[in-house]
């Protein structure tokens, strides 16, 4: 199936939005088009979309957690929402909702982060 994804600034807020399967065929042009936008945008905080994704990986597990580590760098927040069941398992596995917040939907974490929608 692939995945595909797209990102939406908002002030400075990353809206990562992916839908498909992160394996590690996937995970290296995501994590570079990912650090890139983050990077040619002022962006500071991240609300990550993965109510379109049917499967992830450990490899996806570490994308998401290498830009946690940036985000956190800038002094921001990365909010997950619209968890898919078996991706939801799979971040309480990994131990990810310990230091990344999950709200039920963008509109709801957009708030929280201080950007009205």
């Amino acid at each position: 199936m692939g995945l595909s994804y797209t990102f939406d600034v908002r002030e400075d807020v990353l809206i990562v939005r992916l839908a498909g399967e992160i394996d590690h065929h996937e995970s290296e042009s995501l994590r570079e088009k990912w650090k890139e936008t983050m990077y040619t945008n002022s962006v500071k905080h991240v609300i990550l979309n993965l109510e379109a994704v049917s499967f992830m990986d450990s490899s996806g597990l570490g994308v998401v957690l290498g830009r946690y580590k940036e985000v956190l760098q800038l002094g921001g927040e990365m909010v997950v929402c619209e968890v898919p069941p078996s991706i939801k398992r799979l971040f309480e596995m990994s131990g990810l909702f310990k230091i990344v917040r999950l709200e039920e939907s963008e509109e709801f974490a957009l708030e929280t982060l201080g950007v009205a929608s």
